[in-house]
């Protein structure tokens, strides 16, 4: 018994690093379910945008020598911005009768943001700083990184403030008027399209809080995480169910133990594959995901 104990502490330990990492995929998933929920779009340059807020967060990294928070605040500041240039060029000024075309010019802009940054960076990594990257936490028989403690940590601090933003705050009001009602929401003096721009903002806010927590988590910034993060978002926005919230977090946690017990047992070329066959599962028995509903015509 002794013995079957320790055979299962070590994918136990993986689980339990890979629920703290999925927070970060939770605040990605976020991301696109909340844009999805107001516009009913998908943004498929959010994670791009994530990862060029991370970017841009190095200049005070590097020539200020911010501390690491501070470094994570900028990135967040510089996700919206970006997230806000996103929509204007992408969604403002589209027909809402054209989604395909939004569609396709949030790809443009995915491959616009990651040449730029290639670009930028000749391709290399970036060192990023972490916080509390050589704290180990004991609690026998597990270890808690203290990285992806303080991971977690903020991005729950972020989820609540996001969900008080969304259910305590007229601007909260606001984007649930438009999600579920725009043309209704317009006739009590709700600004559609304000309402859409701030969206984009506070989820490039979130994505940009969300690319910087990777970087620090692996300690290093690589143009090549953009495309990864958009799979993994879409993935948990499916999975949560489209337009739910709550579903994006929890899914955002499960995807992350099981991408990390799946790596722990098959090994990191593996890891994917079954996270994409975990999805595929979802989209056969429960095609509405977690928390979605199931949409039917009258």
């Amino acid at each position: 018994m002794a013995d079957y104990w320790w055979d299962v502490i070590d994918p136990i330990q993986s689980v339990l690093d890979g629920m703290m990492f999925g927070s970060i995929y939770a605040l990605i998933g976020i991301g696109f379910t909340l844009i999805f929920g107001v516009m009913h779009k998908i943004n498929l340059a959010y994670a791009a945008a994530s990862i060029g807020g991370a970017y841009a967060s190095l200049v005070a990294f590097q020539i200020l020598s911010a501390p690491a928070l501070v470094v994570f605040l900028c990135a967040a500041a510089a996700s919206g911005v970006i997230g806000y240039i996103v929509y204007i060029c992408c969604f403002r000024f589209i027909p809402e009768h054209l989604p395909l075309a939004t569609l396709m010019a949030s790809v443009g802009m995915l491959i616009l943001i990651d040449e730029v940054v290639v670009h930028a960076t000749a391709g290399m990594p970036e060192p990023y700083p972490a916080m509390f990257d050589d704290v180990m936490i004991d609690i026998s028989p597990f270890w808690i990184r203290g990285d992806l403690l303080m991971i977690f940590a903020l991005s729950v601090v972020a989820m609540l403030i996001l969900l008080y933003v969304l259910y305590r705050t007229r601007l909260g009001i606001a984007t649930r008027a438009v999600a579920q009602q725009p043309s209704a929401a317009q006739l009590c003096g709700i600004g559609q399209q304000q309402t859409n721009a701030v969206t984009f903002v506070i989820t490039g806010a979130l994505g940009g809080l969300a690319g910087a927590m990777v970087g620090a988590s692996v300690g290093i910034l690589s143009p090549l995480l953009a495309l990864p993060l958009t799979v993994k978002g879409l993935v948990v926005t499916v999975i949560g169910g489209l337009g739910s919230i709550p579903g994006a977090i929890v899914a955002g946690i499960l995807v992350g133990g099981f991408e990390n017990v799946f790596q722990y047992f098959r090994g990191v070329t593996e890891r994917d594959i079954y996270v994409m066959l975990l999805l595929f599962v979802f989209l056969t028995f429960r095609p509405q995901g977690l928390f979605g509903r199931i949409s039917t015509r009258d």
